[in-house]
């Protein structure tokens, strides 16, 4: 590994050869260059790492260090076990199956390098979603999507209602882990975003917009190695996300007391019965303009059936009036 180098990259992978390749052609293509690589095999084949990092260049070679771990802990705490094997000033995490713009490290390192950005510990970058689909072990492509198009900036309010960042999109200092601690290795799914909130609860975090600098690859169709957690472990996402929400809670309880949180409940669940009221209003009302709409119909067909009959009728009438003008 290089010594001294100013960015430590975690890359998680586990049984995924064909994207931990693209990875790492993905990470040496950077314009930055002032980087080590920690890859993390958390349970999987050593033999699939050891042959994609041997046949790298020998000076690339020299700033991997790979960490096996013969039984997966997880994706949290092999997120820190890559973060401890390194030693650079800023982390980011690469997993195997995402990707950056050739550009993403300059960027983000500039940013924070900035002596105008001294007070912000980390910066997130504009996303896009990928969608693949691995096919005869070749990744294929089939559409994209900004992820948040909607963002303009990364606030702790945004963040506690869902999670708006993804690992890959994110550059932070190695200082944040002495103020927020590690991620948590309790969670076997969210950590990320449970991480986010404790760094925004903690400092603020910029946003680089513009061109998408960061791609999450997601994968709905696949399943096993190849399969994303997100589509995979749907049901366990909500109940840690709900869990998360719960243990922060009771913290902010503790130090503050219910009285608070009573008051706002109250109010938050007379606004949902607001909302549900004025649903059910809303669908009385399509209900009955359904009905008038169908007898509206119904009439134009009358209409139009009595119209019929009334020229079908006209004609010999009229035929008869020509016939008795001549007579």
């Amino acid at each position: 590994m290089t010594s001294g180098a100013r960015v430590t990259i975690v890359t998680r992978t586990k049984n995924r050869p064909v994207f931990l390749a693209r990875a790492l052609d993905d990470i040496f293509a950077q314009t930055f260059q002032d980087f080590e690589l920690v890859i993390v095999n958390d349970g999987g084949d050593p033999a699939d790492v050891e042959r994609l990092t041997s046949q790298r260049p020998d000076a690339d070679r020299a700033r991997i260090t790979t960490l096996h771990h013969l039984e997966s802990v997880g994706m949290e705490a092999a997120s820190n076990a890559g973060i401890k094997a390194g030693s650079g000033t800023f982390i980011v995490i690469h997993d195997d199956d995402d990707f950056w713009a050739p550009d993403f490290l300059e960027r983000t390192v500039a940013y924070l390098d900035d002596p105008a950005h001294a007070e912000e510990t980390g910066v997130m970058v504009r996303t896009e979603i990928v969608i693949e689909e691995v096919v005869e072990d070749r990744i294929q492509p089939i559409r994209r999507e900004i992820f948040w198009a909607d963002m303009r900036q990364i606030t702790l309010a945004d963040m506690l209602k869902i999670n708006r960042a993804v690992p890959i999109s994110f550059l932070y200092r190695r200082s944040l882990h002495d103020a927020v601690g590690y991620y948590n290795e309790d969670l076997p799914v969210v950590g990320d975003w449970e991480f986010h909130l404790r760094v925004l609860s903690h400092s603020r975090v910029g946003f680089l917009d513009g061109e998408p600098l960061a791609f999450w690859s997601q994968r709905p169709e696949s399943e096993g190695h190849d399969g994303n957690s997100i589509f995979a472990k749907a049901a366990e996402h909500a109940r840690y996300d709900a869990l998360v929400r719960d243990e922060h809670l009771r913290g902010g309880v503790a130090q503050t007391g219910l009285g608070s949180v009573l008051y706002l409940t109250r109010i938050l669940a007379e606004q949902e019965e607001l909302i549900v009221a004025q649903q059910r209003r809303l669908d009385e009302s399509a209900a009955k303009l359904d009905h008038i709409l169908e007898r509206l119909e119904a009439l134009n067909q009358t209409v139009v059936v009595r119209t019929s009959v009334g020229e079908f009728l006209k004609k010999p009438m009229k035929l008869a009036k020509k016939l008795g003008g001549r007579a």
